[in-house]
């Protein structure tokens, strides 16, 4: 990001706002001065500037609109209609960043009256540099407010672009799919303390195997397949587990908590 970094806002200081913006404030060179939260909780407001030096924060959502360049719309879905209502108007210089699942672009140019708008849809690993998300703009768009875009998405992590009709995949992929990937960790770590490990030495186990695991999928190229069949050694202990996983259905599981995490986005989107 340049010297000249941009105003950036928040509609909504909850956990993700946050995430957002300490992966700005960390790697994405903007200074926290330049960052303003609005949210109707004292006590989210509060956190936000406890967490984020530098910056300030409101229960005015205009004021955010006003003073900023960017602003990230983070509040939930059933929100947003509420959020736009809380404005008296749009800025032609500000650019809108939505990050509510299932809202539509189409939906957000009307609710804000703005053809300004983009939707992404990120995951809480941006608060550690790790994000994997996704976003999505109508034909036509600014390639001065794509590049600002991806280069703030890309500070937290990586950021593809995707059509539209695909970002209810992206909610129930990498959107949701922290949430799975720590029940993981958990019945690891639990795995490890029924067979005698201390439950500190389970936990660091459980999570570096899967962030090293996941790691070696990134670096090498290789099938996940190929990389599993690597570990798998003929009458082993690895197949031994693999086959007990195959039992219970684990593919198939993971499979319909995604797909069920894309059913409920898109369901968000008609409410």
């Amino acid at each position: 990001m340049s010297t000249n970094s941009p105003r950036v806002g928040f509609l909504g200081a909850g956990q993700m706002a946050l995430a957002m913006a300490h992966g700005f404030v960390a790697r994405g060179g903007i200074p926290g001065a330049n960052i303003l939260a609005a949210d109707p909780f004292e006590q989210a407001r509060t956190r936000f500037e406890k967490e984020i030096s530098g910056a300030k924060t409101t229960d005015n959502n205009q004021e955010v609109i006003d003073q900023s360049d960017v602003v990230i719309l983070a509040v939930k879905p059933q929100m947003m209609a509420d959020a736009a209502k809380s404005l008296s108007k749009v800025p032609s210089k500000c650019l809108l960043i939505s990050i509510a699942a299932g809202v539509t672009l189409k939906r957000l140019n009307s609710l804000f009256s703005t053809e300004r708008v983009i939707r992404v849809m990120p995951n809480t690993p941006c608060l550690v540099g790790l994000s994997a998300c996704a976003f999505s703009a109508n034909e036509g768009f600014a390639p001065e407010d794509f590049e600002l875009t991806q280069t703030l998405l890309e500070s937290t992590g990586i950021a593809f672009q995707v059509p539209e009709k695909q970002l209810d995949a992206v909610t129930g992929l990498s959107g949701s799919g922290p949430a799975f990937v720590y029940m993981m960790i958990e019945a690891m770590s639990d795995a490890g303390v029924r067979q005698g490990l201390p439950r500190a030495i389970a936990l660091q186990l459980a999570a570096q195997t899967v962030k090293g695991a996941a790691e070696m999928v990134l670096a090498t190229g290789q099938h996940p397949a190929a990389l599993k069949d690597n570990v798998t050694s003929p009458g082993g202990t690895t197949i031994a587990g693999v086959h007990e996983l195959d039992k219970k259905g684990f593919r198939g599981a993971i499979i319909d908590a995604i797909s069920a995490a894309a059913e409920r986005s898109r369901e968000l989107g008609q409410d």
